[in-house]
């Protein structure tokens, strides 16, 4: 796929990758083997008829691909740019075995884009049920959620805290991999299905899910709020001037358009050296975030190996052909400041010993190895959880010990008759697809339990 120049693009938040093109998606489709045993479409979250939708654009069928994939997934254009389809779909084509797979979400991609750019949707005929239902936060477990509960009938509003819908899609991932504008276009098509978005509502301060279910009259309430409550190492040094958080550093940049700083309202103030913690891709979209916004030296910091990276190889691959340096084996241990700004980030060397819990080689510091990167900023990327406002609002509302919602069995109903929920609030954070599929999965039940019980009508 055609990319934007890496000496351009590390300077502009403009997309990366162009996209395919007519000739680019037919090529590729004839590439699918249209295997009967169907392995893509069990490695997708969702279930989407991959060989069918592939089917549909070799055909030159493009609304007949749209339509397939829209069955079970209305954010093509999304999950096409973000989704990690070399673990998923892509992971189990049948063509890896001797060859590159083939590349699904390139292709649901151009499906998705064309379906914006010619205004299609998929809006079946629905038949009102009489039940309401309340979706707490518009990412994309609550977006999946709210898809399907509309399509069975269900008269559905979605309450989200900040000022725009889409949730993480919105505030976590820069312009420069998903733009905003496709965001706001796939949100359009839930509003197509009758969906209402109430924004800047903060559940749990404003009302409580009590209230929603004794007095607001939904006879059922997701809960999709994510994991967006940051974590921190501990070190000296984590409250000086110039440290942030990766939610916080992204967020004023993705939701809050800090990078076009004094047209937005929201500054940002980042130095000539800049480190990023970790090496997830959230820390690859604030390493290579702080180059867009004048960083002379970018550095991703991590205390393993490349090997225990947790990225995405294509953002990876992307932050290297940007100028981003990073350094494995090396662990921080103080943020070093003067006059409470950051001056410095004080590091020790590691090596790799045995696995550890998460399967990983533990990194153990080498004696006498301390050193000191000068730096202007430091952005933690080490993880997220749940915030925990909704639960201590909700009573009865019960949580693992680092903030997860407890679900039952079925993995979709909390300890709360009628409060089902799915997503990063639950696994802690995740994939996009994984929080659609929770969603997906959390409607089906609660349209079960719903009919179950039958009433309004």
């Amino acid at each position: 796929m055609r990319e934007q120049d890496p000496a351009e693009r590390a300077r502009n938040f403009l997309e990366v990758a162009c996209g395919y093109s007519l000739e680019d998606a037919l090529r590729e489709s004839e590439r699918c083997l249209m295997c009967a045993d169907e392995p893509c479409v069990r490695g997708c979250p969702v279930s989407i008829d991959i060989p069918a939708f592939i089917k549909q654009i070799g055909e030159k069928n493009f609304h007949g691909a749209y339509d397939v994939i829209t069955n079970t997934n209305l954010l093509p254009a999304v999950c096409g740019r973000v989704c990690p389809q070399e673990n998923q779909c892509e992971g189990v084509c049948t063509v890896a075995d001797s060859l590159e797979p083939v590349a699904i979400g390139r292709l649901e991609r151009f499906v998705g884009d064309m379906a914006i750019a010619e205004g299609w949707s998929n809006v079946p005929y629905i038949e009102p049920s009489g039940f309401r239902i309340g979706i707490v936060g518009s990412g994309p477990a609550g977006m999946a959620c709210a898809a399907d509960m509309a399509k069975a009938g269900c008269d559905v509003t979605v309450f989200e805290a900040f000022h725009e819908a889409g949730g993480v899609l919105k505030y976590g991932i820069p312009d420069f991999r998903l733009p905003n504008t496709v965001v706001d276009a796939e949100l359009g098509k839930l509003i197509e299905l009758g969906i209402k978005f109430e924004c800047d509502t903060l559940v749990g301060r404003l009302f409580t899910i009590e209230e929603m279910i004794e007095e607001m009259g939904f006879h059922a309430v997701f809960i999709g709020t994510g994991a967006g409550l940051p974590k921190f190492m501990g070190i000296p040094g984590e409250s000086l001037n110039g440290v942030y958080s990766a939610n916080e550093f992204l967020t004023r940049i993705n939701l809050m358009q800090a990078f076009d700083f004094p047209n937005a309202e929201t500054p940002l103030k980042v130095g000539k050296r800049v480190a990023v913690i970790g090496s997830g891709n959230t820390a690859m979209d604030a390493v290579r975030s702080a180059l867009r916004l004048g960083a002379e030296q970018a550095m991703v910091v991590y205390r393993r190996s490349e090997k225990e990276m947790t990225a995405r190889i294509e953002e990876y691959e992307h932050a290297i052909q940007e100028g981003v340096e990073f350094h494995w084996l090396t662990n921080p241990i103080e943020v070093l400041g003067e006059d409470g700004w950051v001056i410095g980030l004080r590091c020790v060397k590691m090596k790799l010993g045995e696995p550890d819990e998460s399967g990983r080689a533990r990194p153990i510091p080498i004696e006498g190895s301390e050193f000191v990167f000068p730096v202007d900023n430091v952005v933690l990327s080490i993880g997220t959880r749940p915030n925990p406002l909704l639960a201590k609002a909700t009573p009865g509302l019960k949580t693992h010990s680092w903030g997860g919602l407890l679900v039952d069995e079925r993995q979709v109903e909390t300890t709360v008759h009628r409060v089902y929920a799915g997503g990063d609030a639950v696994t802690g954070a995740a994939t996009v697809i994984l929080a659609a599929g929770a969603g997906k999965r959390a409607a089906e039940a609660i349209h079960a339990d719903l009919s179950g019980g039958a009433e309004p009508h």
